[in-house]
């Protein structure tokens, strides 16, 4: 057997681990990696305990990034503070608008919805459509709207209608309140996203901050266009449906005119699912005014898909057809309506990272590697 010089290190002994040069006892070792799920449990459950807080930062972020071309478009003639304390002037006079313009009107009309309610029912059993249904489908209908009405006139049902009306009202006041935050953070974030930039920029190495900070401004251009092209169409299905539905004499118009303008800003599906939910409520008047309703909505939605949509969106983000609707619905089954609302920005980040990053280090790899 081969004698070790002096210089030659003692091998470990079979019950020790030698992790970096470091001699580590399998006991330590298994005591650390526990102590390191723990720590990562521990770290889970506080994101998702800040799951909320998290959430309105992203809106705000996402927010602020589709106000920033507003703010570029002003800088080109007016200092940065200037054009800063105009578009934040001009979102909260926005805001004041909507909340002073729209909430009162649809309090009043849900109210007069609430007081007209038994003479809207009296009205539906006597119109001619449904004595044309129950004496086509005879008993079983009459059954079936019979057995709504003592639903509805049932005190006790009425008790737990209230008492969800009150939960109702709570969420309202809840999400009253997630805007405000939602809105408070977006200004701040929009007057200080190039400071936030500078500062993202310094965990880059210092050779790669130009490219870095170039692709940076890509990323937040192409998220800032969609956020304005998607707000456009949005508040043309608004003003639209307003019109509409006033001039038809819909119930709610205004309440319609908003669902449609929330509708409009989730992707492929939103237009579609907030127009059939504003032509059956329409059914409360008439089936004649729902049925011109959902033909508006048809007519409307041919022009917004080849015509608008085009228009706007394609200066907005260059994204292929088959990649939206994939992000579309990826992004809807990760993070619901909101996952929707950001997956086609995300997807366009990551085309022109893409395009940007690992294209033009795959070209300049002319020659394999030494050794292949």
């Amino acid at each position: 057997m081969r004698r070790r010089t002096a210089f030659e290190k003692e091998p470990p002994p079979p019950n020790e681990v030698r992790v970096i040069g470091t001699r580590i006892r399998p006991f330590t070792f298994g005591l650390f990696g526990a102590l390191g799920v723990l720590v990562a449990l521990l770290i889970g459950s506080i994101v998702g305990q800040l799951a909320t807080v998290l959430v309105y930062v992203g809106i705000a972020l996402f927010l602020s990034l589709g106000l920033d071309p507003v703010v570029s478009f002003l800088e080109r003639r007016l200092p940065r503070p200037a054009a800063v304390t105009i578009v934040v002037v001009g979102v909260l006079l926005a805001f004041a608008g909507i909340i002073t313009a729209i909430v009162p009107v649809i309090v009043e009309q849900v109210t007069n919805l609430i007081d007209d309610g038994p003479q809207m029912v009296d009205d539906v059993l006597a119109s001619d459509w449904y004595q044309t249904l129950a004496a086509q489908f005879g008993d079983s209908f009459e059954d079936a709207a019979a057995g709504v009405l003592s639903f509805v006139q049932d005190p006790a049902n009425l008790t737990s209608i209230g008492g969800g009306i009150v939960a109702v009202g709570a969420g309202i006041a809840g999400g009253v309140t997630g805007v405000t935050i939602v809105l408070i953070l977006t200004l701040y974030f929009m007057a200080s996203l190039r400071g936030m930039k500078r500062l993202a920029a310094r965990f880059v190495p210092a050779y790669q901050r130009d490219r870095f900070s170039e692709l940076l401004e890509d990323i937040s251009g192409a998220v800032g266009r969609y956020v304005i092209g998607q707000a456009s169409l949005a508040l043309i299905n608004g003003v639209l449906t307003l019109i509409v539905m006033s001039i038809i004499g819909a119930p709610l118009p205004a309440l319609l005119a908003l669902i449609a303008f929330v509708g409009s800003l989730i992707p492929l599906v939103g237009t579609l699912s907030a127009s059939i939910i504003n032509a059956l409520v329409c059914l409360f008047v008439s089936p004649v005014t729902a049925l011109i309703a959902f033909g508006y909505y048809l007519v409307y939605m041919q022009i917004e898909a080849y015509v608008l949509s085009p228009r706007i969106m394609s200066k907005a983000v260059a994204v292929p057809g088959a990649i939206v609707v994939i992000a579309a619905v990826a992004g809807g089954a990760l993070g619901g309506v909101l996952g929707a609302l950001v997956a086609i920005p995300v997807a366009a980040s990551i085309i022109i990272i893409v395009q940007k990053v690992l294209f033009p280090a795959q070209d300049a790899k002319t020659q394999p590697p030494a050794g292949a």
